[in-house]
């Protein structure tokens, strides 16, 4: 496992999702994961200089995963990576007990991280999540947790004073942050102890605002278009602000067409589906059909998820070393 900390988390963080068989929509496939396009996939992204990997969050389809598809996606992500930047393995399941039992196996593949969201039948106030976060870094001593802090997904925000507290564990290190008016506060909140991770397309003026602690973003993009994600990194991390400022207008105009009505909540619900459309469109991956049950997607959101990917093509395409 390569040790990964806090000063660590610099630049873009990519989640991927996971490529699947051309029978994976069916209830009775037993191996859905394309290991061949996973390999392709891992190989793109990394020539094009994303900063570290992260797997199985909800378009990466941690909640359909058989456990040995889970182990064998994981497992071929880190030996196409061959140890050159941190793989941090998704691990969500609906219990304490059951997430550190699958994340041992994923740390055993040679995962040198793993990317935390909590149970999601039950919402937990900040007691609750503190307790689940602890829980785990008590179980696996020294192995660096990125929390995933998602209200829709996980049925809360993490307040400010779960952030502080969480910040005081020493194996969490970063947090996917969902974005919006709280994400300047949360990040001044945790300071230099917890690296919060804003999306591509909301870096850049929180980077202005706290350019010390805004140092990663995350990506849900960078199967589509990894080179003006990883442009605008390069321009952020520098400082050069017109630049920056410039690519993500075109990081934003990318996405746009993936909310349906531009509401991120409509999104969420059909969130997997429409990924799988976009990846296929921005045509650097073949992803294959969604797993059950998350399967189907209303018609009036077909063509936003088409536009999206051919969007990013044409931003691959101006930017890209993998055009």
């Amino acid at each position: 496992m390569m040790k990964v900390n806090y000063e660590d988390i610099v630049g873009v963080v990519g989640i991927v999702p996971t490529p699947s068989t051309p029978d994976a929509g069916q209830w009775s496939a037993t191996d859905t994961v394309n290991l061949a396009e996973t390999e392709k996939m891992i190989k793109l992204v990394t020539a094009a200089g994303v900063d570290v990997l992260m797997t199985n969050g909800t378009f990466g389809e941690g909640a359909s995963l058989l456990e040995h598809e889970h182990l064998d996606f994981v497992r071929c992500v880190v030996d196409t990576n061959a140890r050159s930047r941190p793989v941090f393995a998704g691990i969500t399941t609906l219990n304490t007990r059951d997430t550190i039992r699958r994340a041992r196996a994923l740390l055993d593949v040679g995962a040198d991280g793993l990317f935390v969201g909590r149970p999601m039948w039950l919402a937990l106030d900040d007691a609750g999540i503190v307790r689940y976060y602890r829980d785990i870094a008590d179980a696996l001593p020294g192995v660096p947790l990125v929390v995933y802090d998602n209200p829709l997904a996980f049925k809360g925000k993490i307040s400010p004073e779960a952030y502080r507290a969480l910040a005081d564990i020493p194996e969490v290190i970063a947090a996917k942050h969902v974005g919006g008016p709280t994400l300047p506060q949360d990040m001044a909140d945790v300071g230099d102890k917890l690296r919060i991770l804003p999306l591509a397309t909301e870096w850049c003026p929180v980077a202005e605002q706290l350019p010390e602690l805004a140092q990663a973003c995350w990506t849900g993009g960078i199967a589509c278009a990894p080179s003006p994600i990883v442009a605008a990194s390069k321009a952020i991390l520098a400082r050069d602000w017109e630049k920056a400022r410039s690519i993500t207008e075109q990081l934003i105009w990318a996405e746009a067409p993936m909310f349906p009505g531009g509401e991120l909540t409509r999104f969420m619900d059909y969130s997997i589906a429409i990924g799988h459309l976009r990846f296929k469109a921005a045509g650097l991956i073949d992803p294959g059909p969604a797993r059950p049950p998350y399967t189907e997607l209303p018609e009036a959101y077909v063509a936003g998820a088409l536009e999206c990917g051919r969007r990013w093509a044409t931003l691959e395409q101006e930017y890209g070393v993998t055009a």
